[in-house]
């Protein structure tokens, strides 16, 4: 059994993956893109260096972790089996990039830790009007920017409960919030959720919600789900969080709203477009707090280590033909859930 890795690892994590891998032939080749295909220098002091990634790499592996350019495993007819770093797939499940009958697995489980903190750092931010303050203080204003709000008693509307919208309900319901989780099928109500509702009841949700924190994949049913008409639609002084996939907020209409005072504010680590130019007006509106994709990836070290977890877990899981965990559907380009 081929095994590539093309992220970097720790002796330790080699030698998990070796012995999760009962005697299979693993190669260490660093890749341009580390998760979430975001590039970077590596952070991390006990990485080991890895050669360049070659196509010979990828035609001989049976297996490969990492978010390898599609294009280049039209070179891997012997691909069994793909673990993508990233919770997104989206490159991966166009047709004709992965071999047919290989398996695509994700690393859902590695980021909502990082992701679910981020986001309420940039809620809070935008409650508390620090944004507003830390702008005074760049032009030595001492002066109140008037009331603040809190997570108490708020109503949040997390769109997408998987592992990054999970953690952040759990963290807002934990600050004393309403939480209303909305999935796209039917499931059971987590501990964190007071209501589960449908993508179906969005715009009846859309005018409760104190704040609406999109955690969702790129897929052609999540582009434009926060449109014009939608955000028109909020609860005024509502907050808009996006982690997921820039497109899935129409960044003018935000703006709009922005600008006008509908919505009090909004906390971006994803655009549209992205990167964000230069000029784009949103790099100027006050109540936007905007970061460059910057909150997964490697930035927490904990992420690297629970990406080569689920991998090691899975490579055992390949070695003795069990199930795999984190499969995706390609035709929906979600996770399935696993049983």
């Amino acid at each position: 059994m081929n095994i590539l890795v093309t992220v970097p690892v720790s002796a330790a994590q080699r030698e998990k993956l070796r012995e999760a891998g009962k005697g299979a032939e693993i190669r260490y080749r660093l890749g341009e893109d580390l998760p979430s295909g975001r590039g970077g220098a590596l952070p991390f002091e006990d990485l080991l260096p890895a050669e360049g990634l070659s196509v010979e790499d990828i035609a001989w592996a049976q297996a490969i972790l990492g978010n390898v350019e599609p294009v280049f495993l039209k070179q891997s007819p012997r691909l069994q089996w793909m673990q993508t770093s990233s919770a997104g797939v989206e490159p991966y499940v166009a047709p004709g990039v992965l071999p047919a009958g290989a398996a695509l697995t994700n690393a859902t489980g590695a980021y909502g830790l990082a992701i679910s903190e981020h986001m309420l750092g940039m809620l809070l931010m935008i409650f508390k009007k620090l944004e507003l303050y830390r702008d005074a203080q760049k032009e030595g204003l001492w002066a109140s920017q008037g009331n603040v709000r809190s997570l108490y008693g708020a109503t949040v509307l997390v769109l997408g409960m998987g592992d990054i919208g999970g953690s952040f309900g759990r963290l807002c319901k934990a600050m004393g919030a309403r939480v209303i989780g909305v999935r796209r099928t039917p499931g059971a109500k987590p501990d964190y959720a007071d209501e589960v509702c449908l993508t179906a009841d969005l715009d009846r949700l859309l005018p409760q919600a104190d704040v609406v924190a999109a955690t969702l994949p790129g897929t052609p049913a999540t582009r434009g789900m926060l449109g014009r008409d939608r955000i028109g639609n909020m609860k005024p002084g509502a907050v808009v969080l996006n982690v997921g996939r820039g497109y899935v907020v129409d960044t003018e209409a935000l703006c709009d709203a922005l600008e006008s005072g509908h919505l009090g504010g909004a906390g971006l680590d994803v655009t549209d477009p992205e990167p964000l130019p230069q000029g784009h007006r949103l790099w100027r509106l006050p109540t936007a707090v905007v970061t460059p994709h910057v909150s997964g990836g490697y930035h927490l070290q904990e992420t690297h280590n629970r990406i080569i977890e689920i991998f090691a877990e899975n490579l055992r899981r390949f070695a003795t033909g069990e199930p795999l965990k984190n499969q995706v559907d390609l035709a929906a380009g979600y996770r399935k859930r696993d049983e």
